[in-house]
């Protein structure tokens, strides 16, 4: 199995001199194809700026970040774009749907980006939602018409449609209860388990860390536990919770 992402000796800092800030401290791990991993740890333990890092949208002050076989650690603005284009998926806690556009057009947005023909995103965003388990009676409804759970799934497919090496999903039941945070769980197990897609999950939360097959525990930007978590909770299917659709 090959490693989709590879950290050697990964630091962050901001700043120079005394008033240089250390965020990451040297951080090394690998996370292998079609792995659920959990990033874990408490406000200000350099998750988020990892985070950041692994997303390509920054660069650390030194180390290596290989990301499905590309060193990514000291490219320009113009080609960590390019690679957020094409290799990774992100799912924010914000869902960033436009509100006034349909289901269905929120998920094609990248493809018509990448102008691909009308026939062809189509194609590839209906089989988004279907992978992401959102209902098809649903689809022509405006995003902003559904509830809080359905648009995180609509977030989901969307970061599906390029086909990422990486699903990076940041904090992405924040903004959801705990019922409906279940769901978007689901459908994260769902698509690692019966899709093989590969999922980092950054969290401050060990209840949805826990949903992850591996927890890496970050706290004051270094590592300070790495497991299998041998005590996986499985997040119950839509189904079993009754919720309000709209």
């Amino acid at each position: 199995m090959k490693n989709i992402i590879e950290c050697k000796n990964i630091k962050k800092a901001y700043g120079e001199g005394v008033a240089e800030v250390v965020v990451l401290k040297g951080i090394t791990f690998s996370i292998q194809e079609g792995e659920f991993v959990a990033i874990m740890g408490p406000s200000g333990s350099g998750k988020s700026t990892l985070m950041h890092i692994l997303g390509a949208l920054d660069t650390p002050t030194s180390g290596e970040y290989f990301l499905d076989g590309k060193d990514v650690s000291k490219l320009s603005d113009e080609e960590l774009a390019d690679i957020r284009r094409e290799k990774i998926g992100f799912v924010f806690q914000a869902f960033n749907l436009l509100p006034r556009t349909s289901v269905l057009r929120n998920v094609t947005l990248p493809l018509i980006y990448a102008n691909m023909p009308k026939d062809e995103r189509e194609v590839i965003a209906k089989k988004a939602l279907t992978d992401a388990a959102f209902p098809e009676a649903f689809w022509s409804y405006h995003s902003n018409q559904i509830s809080g759970g359905m648009m995180q799934r609509v977030a989901i497919a969307r970061s599906l449609v390029n086909d990422p090496a990486l699903v990076l999903a940041d904090e992405p039941t924040g903004n959801l209860d705990s019922k409906t945070g279940e769901i978007v769980l689901h459908t994260f197990q769902s698509l690692n388990m019966q899709h093989g897609k590969t999922i980092v999950l950054i969290t401050h939360e060990p209840y949805v860390a826990e949903h992850a097959d591996r927890i890496i525990h970050i706290l004051d930007g270094n590592i300070v536990t790495d497991e299998k978590n041998k005590h996986k909770r499985l997040a119950r299917n839509e189904k079993d919770i009754p919720h309000d659709h709209t």
